[in-house]
């Protein structure tokens, strides 16, 4: 074979491995097509904001400036009982209403839908399902000295006298009757005063309107007789011993599963649900030394009928001269006289 030959197959033979290892390369280097998700489009904005619920608002919600918010609109959707931000409106004005119907988040809100403040039927719909309203006096002093407002949440203390039937001072006590009492109007306000400076007013106050279950009402009705009632202020987040308590005595049920939704619906019926009964007291002994403890007992002038049979004075009290055993027996306290004592 001649030299030309040669170089003629080395060459082809170079331009075959320079072709293949491009094509290799080609190859290798191609990677598969990678689906790329368009970004969306950006909704268009009409331009017309409406009033819109920003968290579900049950019936008997009293509506605060976080209940709800201005948002864009569809012209084509608007309403003519929306509130609308076009027509100057100051969504301060609805504080304080009350929802009649459920509102839904991001629903808007309908001048249908809210009970203002004065109008017929206000009071009514700012009661839950089930309850009462139920209004009683309260001095300045017996209300936290008038930082109560609609909607705070407070326990109800009754003072009382008992003064039994024997000497020495009567029993003081005071008995925490009621717990978790929801406040709907203070006098006949069911909304806070704001002044100039946004600042709330604080106000003297005689009567309080709250919210209670037909048994709690009855019985506030008969502590009103008993003595003086009083206002106690509750955080807004108390302890869970009184979820804990629900639960036990079986006013709350917890939800089957681990659904969150029936688990946060178990916690707002714990937290909006009025306590009676397992009431606390303190009585006059715990503040002060000098003070009774117990009820006083009806002492010896319970003997008295029988020494005016005996032609002593009627109603007037034996006297015992001489040693004697002190025997009591419940709330009755007899004196009996010892060896020659007797009575004169």
């Amino acid at each position: 074979m001649d030299s030309r030959k040669i170089i003629l197959l080395v060459g082809a033979l170079f331009v075959a491995a320079i072709t293949a290892f491009m094509a290799r390369s080609l190859i290798v280097g191609s990677s598969a097509p990678v689906a790329t998700a368009q970004a969306p489009m950006a909704p268009v904005q009409s331009g017309t904001e409406v009033l819109v619920a920003t968290k579900a608002l049950p019936i008997g919600t009293i509506l605060d400036a976080t209940s709800f918010k201005f948002q864009p609109w569809p012209k084509e959707l608007v309403e003519n009982a929306y509130y609308l931000r076009k027509d100057g409106f100051d969504p301060k004005s609805l504080q304080g209403t009350v929802v009649r119907s459920v509102i839904t988040a991001g629903q808007p809100l309908t001048q249908g839908s809210l009970v203002k403040p004065g109008d017929r039927g206000f009071l009514a719909a700012a009661l839950t399902p089930g309850m009462r309203a139920v209004t009683f006096p309260v001095r300045n002093e017996n209300s936290v000295a008038g930082f109560v407002f609609p909607g705070d949440r407070v326990d109800l203390t009754l003072s009382q006298t008992v003064a039994g039937g024997g000497d020495g001072p009567p029993l003081k006590v005071a008995e925490t009757i009621m717990k978790n009492l929801r406040v709907l109007a203070t006098d006949q306000r069911t909304t806070s005063d704001v002044d100039d400076q946004g600042k709330t007013v604080v106000r003297n106050i005689s009567m309080v309107t709250i919210e209670a279950t037909p048994a709690i009402a009855e019985k506030i009705a008969v502590a009103r007789t008993l003595g003086d009632l009083s206002l106690v202020l509750r955080p807004l987040a108390d302890s869970a011993s009184e979820l804990d308590q629900a639960i036990a005595d079986g006013s709350v049920k917890v939800p089957d599963g681990k659904d969150p939704n029936a688990e946060k619906a178990m916690i707002a019926t714990a937290d909006t649900q009025p306590i009676a009964g397992k009431t606390t007291f303190a009585t006059g002994a715990d503040v002060s030394r000098f003070q009774r403890r117990t009820v006083p007992g009806k002492g010896a002038e319970a003997g008295a009928g029988a020494g005016a049979a005996g032609g002593a004075i009627p109603g007037s009290v034996p006297v015992i001269t001489g040693p004697a055993v002190r025997i009591v027996r419940g709330n009755n306290a007899t004196e009996v006289p010892l060896g020659r004592g007797g009575n004169k």
